[in-house]
């Protein structure tokens, strides 16, 4: 593995940070701990910051040469609403709250990059670090954004990175267009007709209809969506009921929605509305149906993604880099970003997934062996976009 030179990065240094952050996990909207972390450290390397953007989220600025090019890198700080089960020193210290998706390594990759970065300033152009707060569902990208973070800090493209478990440690994968899904959220309330257990012909039975719906669900990405054509469509709820011997008179869904595209969304929208109201018809129950779109997918503009994949060769080597990977269903809100701007989002392996050390897991550890490669990837990616000074 060939890391470019990052001039007065200390992996221990960072490692101690990251482990830090790990055991003092905040969530979304809530990360003032953290954010106070970033700023002060950026700070001390003496980058200009800028706190409260989107609630708690952070900016650092760093400039090199008189460039009047800008890119954006993005980190994301929050944690999860899960009891971590590690028995680590690092472990978290906050009751019910861990950060089981490696959340803390991503901010501290990008403080490491923010190190070398502003110790060198050997390109010509401006980097904006963007610390974003809320990933994990509730839209913190978004929120940045409608803070005026384009406007604020106008940059060309917009680049963000995750860690992969199951992937070597230290490999790179690089998808040109979809990378992650959307992540809409569907409810459904069935209202029939209570009655006794014993009498059911007296009622119309919600848990029959409901039943019915949920295979019915089924059919609209096997029988209704070109096979070409990925989505999920998920029941994830079903909650009726509260005695033996009685039909209630009403039963809740509720589920999510994956997809790759809008076009496909529209179609699955369609389509779970169509099936209700067949199914409300059919069993002479009414059916509220009402469908949220969530987090859009993440699409990676090709030309950004080839030159990332460059950027990751230059880091890892070729054949630590993977451009055939399948996207994944998850979600994620660097998608928003990448509405507005071109950029890429790519997957840093985490190493081996075993033993539970697989995102969203109560045994989840990010691998502090990929910090340097991370920090190389984005000191290398802003040299090759922003170019060498002009001298």
């Amino acid at each position: 593995m060939s890391t470019p030179h990052l001039p007065g990065i200390s992996h221990q240094k960072l490692t101690e940070i990251r482990r830090d952050i790990h055991a003092h996990p905040e969530l979304a909207f809530a990360e003032h701990r953290t954010a106070e972390l970033v700023a002060r450290h950026l700070e001390g390397l003496g980058i200009e910051v800028h706190r409260g953007i989107g609630q708690t989220g952070v900016v650092g600025v760093v400039r090199g040469g008189k460039g009047l090019r800008a890119i954006g890198l993005r980190a994301d700080m929050d944690a999860l609403p899960m009891q971590e089960r590690n028995e680590f020193a690092h472990k978290s210290r906050h009751q019910g709250c861990m950060h089981a998706c490696g959340h803390d390594g991503h901010t501290t990759m990008l403080l490491g990059a923010a190190e070398a970065l502003a110790a060198a300033r050997d390109f010509d152009g401006t980097v904006y670090l963007i610390f974003q707060p809320a990933e994990e569902g509730e839209g913190g990208g978004r929120a940045m954004i409608e803070d005026g973070l384009f406007e604020r800090f106008p940059m060309e493209a917009v680049f963000g990175m995750h860690n992969w478990p199951g992937m070597p440690a230290g490999h790179f994968a690089v998808h040109a267009g979809p990378v992650m899904a959307s992540a809409d959220r569907f409810d459904i309330e069935i209202v029939g007709h209570g009655a006794h257990a014993a009498m059911p012909h007296l009622g119309k039975d919600p848990l029959t209809a409901g039943a019915a719906l949920v295979q019915a669900l089924q059919t609209i990405v096997s029988r209704t969506l070109d096979p070409i054509d990925a989505a999920v469509v998920s029941v994830t709820g079903f909650q009726a009921g509260e005695a033996y011997n009685v039909i209630p008179d009403r039963a809740q869904l509720f589920g999510t929605v994956r997809a790759f595209s809008e076009d496909v969304q529209d179609h699955v929208e369609r389509h779970l509305a169509r099936i209700c109201e067949g199914i409300a018809a059919a069993f002479g129950v009414r059916v509220d149906f009402s469908y949220r779109r969530g987090y859009p997918p993440t699409i990676n503009s090709a030309a950004e993604a080839a030159l990332c994949a460059e950027v990751a060769r230059t880091v890892a080597g070729a054949e630590a880099v993977r451009t055939d990977m399948r996207p994944s269903m998850g979600a994620e809100d660097f998608a928003y970003f990448l509405q507005h701007k071109p950029g890429a989002y790519v997957w840093i392996g985490n190493g081996p997934g075993e033993g539970g050390c697989t995102l969203h897991n109560p045994n989840y550890d990010f691998n502090d062996a990929i910090i340097p490669p991370g920090v190389g990837y984005w000191v290398e990616l802003v040299r090759r976009i922003l170019g060498p000074l002009n001298t």
